[in-house]
C-alpha cells in the first residue's frame, strides 16, 4: 500500500490570498490522504472546494471519502459548503468526530448552512453526508489504521495518524505544545517534547505540525493555541520522524517570511545533528509515501 497526501490549504486562523502569498498559498486548513480508493479528508477549510473540483476533474466518481475535522474554528470548516461532490447524487462523505459526539461536527457543518450564512441550506445536498465515530485507539478503513489524538487549543483540537502498516502519516494542526514547556528556558537547547505526542507521531514518514509562530511572536500570543516553529521541530526530531511539513502558516507571514521560517527551521536540524528533512507546507504540493 502507499499513502498519496496533497496540500490544499495551508494557512492558518484566516484565508488570505493575493500577490504576498502566491508560493505556499491563501487557502486555509486542507489536506487529503489517499490510499488506493480511500480519501482522506483531514480539515474542510477553504482549500476544499479545490479538492473537490480535482475529484470532479479527474471523475471520482461515485465518490466516497472520509472527512476528519482537526476542530470547529471557522478556517477549518468554513469551505465545506464549496465542496462540490456533496451537491452530487450517489456520493458518501462520512464524517468522524473522535471525541465520539456523532452529532456534533454533523450540527456544525449544517449550521453554517442556514439562511443566515449561506444561500443553500443543508438539506439540499444530494450527497449521503454521514456522521461517524472515531474512538482514539482508532479503526481501520480500507486497509488503513486511523486514529485521533487530543491537542492543546482552545475548545480542544485532534490530530489524527494514517498508518498502512508501511507508511505512516500525521496531521497534528493546532497544537500549543509550548504551554506544556519552560518557555524562559535558553531557546538554543533541545525541548521536552510531551511524552503523548512523541509516541503518538513515532516514525511517521511525513509529520505536518502546527507551526504558526516564531520564537519572537510567541511571547505576545501565547494561550491563542499554536506552537512555535522551532518546538515543531524538536517534536518531529524527538518522534523520529522523517520528514516534517511546516503548517498552518500566519496570515500576516507573507512567501518572503515563510522562506525565512523554513530557512531558520533547517538550520535548526542542522544543529542538532538530525536527519529530519524539514519545508513549508504550500498548496499544490503532492507527496507519495510507497
Amino acid at each position: 500500500m502507499s499513502l498519496h497526501v496533497t496540500f490544499w490549504g495551508t494557512r492558518g486562523s484566516s484565508p488570505t490570498p493575493g500577490h504576498r502569498t502566491r508560493i505556499f498559498g491563501g487557502n486555509t486548513s486542507c489536506v487529503s490522504v489517499e490510499s488506493g480508493d480511500q480519501v482522506f479528508i483531514c480539515d474542510a477549510g477553504t482549500g476544499m472546494r479545490d479538492l473537490g473540483m480535482r475529484l470532479i476533474r479527474d471523475k471520482r466518481l461515485p465518490f466516497e471519502g472520509h472527512l476528519f475535522i482537526s476542530h470547529s474554528h471557522w478556517d477549518h470548516i468554513q469551505g465545506f459548503p464549496f465542496f462540490s461532490p456533496v451537491y452530487i447524487p450517489g456520493n458518501t462523505l462520512h464524517v468522524y468526530d473522535p471525541a465520539g459526539r456523532e452529532k456534533r461536527v454533523y450540527d456544525l457543518l449544517s449550521g453554517q448552512m442556514r439562511g443566515d450564512y449561506f444561500p443553500v441550506d443543508f438539506s439540499s445536498l444530494n450527497a449521503h453526508i454521514l456522521p461517524d465515530r472515531l474512538e482514539e485507539v482508532g479503526r481501520s478503513i480500507g486497509g488503513v489504521h486511523v486514529s485521533a489524538l487530543m491537542l492543546n487549543h482552545p475548545g480542544g483540537s485532534y490530530a489524527y495518524r494514517f498508518d498502512t502498516g508501511e507508511q505512516i502519516v500525521v496531521y497534528a494542526t493546532d497544537n500549543e505544545i509550548d504551554t506544556e514547556l519552560d518557555t524562559s528556558a535558553d531557546p538554543s537547547l533541545p525541548r521536552a517534547i510531551p511524552e503523548r505526542f512523541v509516541n503518538f507521531a513515532r516514525g511517521a514518514d511525513l509529520l505536518i505540525a502546527d507551526a504558526q509562530y516564531t520564537e519572537e511572536e510567541y511571547p505576545s500570543k501565547s494561550g491563542w493555541g499554536h506552537s512555535r516553529v522551532f518546538t515543531a521541530v524538536d517534536f518531529a526530531i524527538e518522534a523520529g520522524c522523517k520528514q516534517l511539513a511546516l503548517f498552518h502558516h500566519d496570515p500576516m507571514h507573507s512567501d518572503a517570511d515563510v522562506q525565512q521560517i523554513e530557512v531558520a527551521a533547517r538550520a535548526r536540524v542542522a544543529r542538532r545533528g538530525s536527519n529530519l528533512v524539514v519545508f513549508a507546507a504550500r498548496e499544490g504540493l503532492e507527496l507519495r509515501y510507497r
